[in-house]
């Protein structure tokens, strides 16, 4: 195990930032000239966004995609982006997507790992027997992440962002069961556990890689209904949930995390470019921010609809220990034989 080092402490640094803080607000005099991105989900929603801001900035930003006709169309005419092609679910895409970007030598200075999926319906295996919320959210991104390490080391000081979200307050990482073999399959909780998962996957690089000069980052965006990640929820569970009002149109109000596209995406902007984020690593963030640890008291007696109680972290998801954990578990699992397709 190479040596490790502990990440920053989980605090705010008084940002002067807001939950209603845009991406154009928090890119404002940032620089990017020179810059290489990568930016997984970046031709829909927070990841398009992104995408389009980091190079808006002057970064050369490449966006892999598994659906190209959608990410050509999308993309088209926004200066320095190139499309290439990866699957997250497919573990030789992922190597050959990566072995591509290595073999040019460029430095990596930026990576994004936006792309998800969220409450599946029914429990789905990929053709590894993994859960798809466990392989698409964490292990595609883990697996990515790890191929690209010679070229984030490469940067002298690269950071590496995982958009997670307050879901995470559902469920921690179940080592033991984490594909749901022998346990009831519920949508969020396959959802928050991978992310969780995400959360801890930044604190484990950030602990493993800063002395190489990369630093790790993860964050909850807030809740954004016009993008493609609430597919699987139908109108009457989205107003339960309280997103959407009597007519079907989304309800903002970025104080109870209910943000458009542009306020959900400062917070990885942010994480990926800010200079206020220097020599910091290894921290869960929101509203632009660096969140705080939720408490003891809080960490009971709570539900998905208490927005009073989204904010902040759960002490398991940057537990140093469950990041060690959940990195020997996710290098097992992607060194193990495939299972073989029926």
């Amino acid at each position: 195990m190479p040596t490790t080092v502990s990440p920053s402490p989980q605090c705010p640094i008084q940002s002067g930032f807001t939950a209603a803080s845009t991406t154009s607000d928090v890119i404002a005099g940032i620089d990017l000239a020179g810059k290489v991105a990568i930016v997984t989900g970046g031709y829909a929603g927070l990841g398009l966004e992104t995408a389009r801001t980091l190079a808006a900035a002057g970064a050369s930003v490449i966006v892999p995609a598994r659906d190209l006709a959608k990410a050509r169309a999308v993309l088209n005419g926004i200066e320095r982006v190139d499309i290439e092609s990866m699957d997250l679910l497919d573990r030789h895409s992922i190597d050959t997507f990566a072995d591509r970007f290595l073999a040019s030598e460029r430095p990596l200075h930026i990576l994004v790992n936006s792309a998800g999926i969220m409450a599946l319906p029914t429990l789905t295996l990929d053709a590894r027997g993994y859960e798809h919320h466990f392989a698409v959210n964490h292990l595609g991104h883990f697996q990515l992440t790890r191929k690209l390490l010679p070229a984030l080391r490469r940067a002298n000081g690269a950071r590496v962002v995982s958009v997670s979200a307050w879901a995470h307050r559902l469920s921690n990482v179940v080592f033991h069961d984490p594909f749901f073999q022998g346990r009831e399959y519920q949508p969020m909780l396959g959802y928050a556990q991978s992310k969780t998962a995400n959360i801890l996957f930044a604190a484990g690089l950030d602990m493993r890689e800063q002395r190489h000069g990369v630093r790790a980052f993860s964050l909850h965006p807030g809740s954004i209904v016009t993008t493609d990640l609430g597919r699987n929820f139908d109108q009457d569970q989205l107003r339960a949930f309280g997103v959407i009002d009597s007519e079907g149109r989304p309800i903002l109000d970025p104080q109870k995390q209910l943000k458009t596209v542009e306020q959900g995406a400062a917070t990885q902007v942010w994480c990926a470019s800010s200079p206020q984020l220097d020599g910091i690593g290894g921290v869960y963030c929101e509203n632009v921010e660096v969140a705080r640890l939720v408490p003891p008291e809080e960490s009971t007696n709570w539900g998905p609809d208490d927005s009073t109680k989204k904010l902040g972290v759960m002490p398991y998801a940057v537990d140093p220990d469950g990041a060690k954990r959940l990195w020997a578990l996710s290098e097992a699992l992607l060194d193990a034989t495939p299972r073989q397709s029926a």
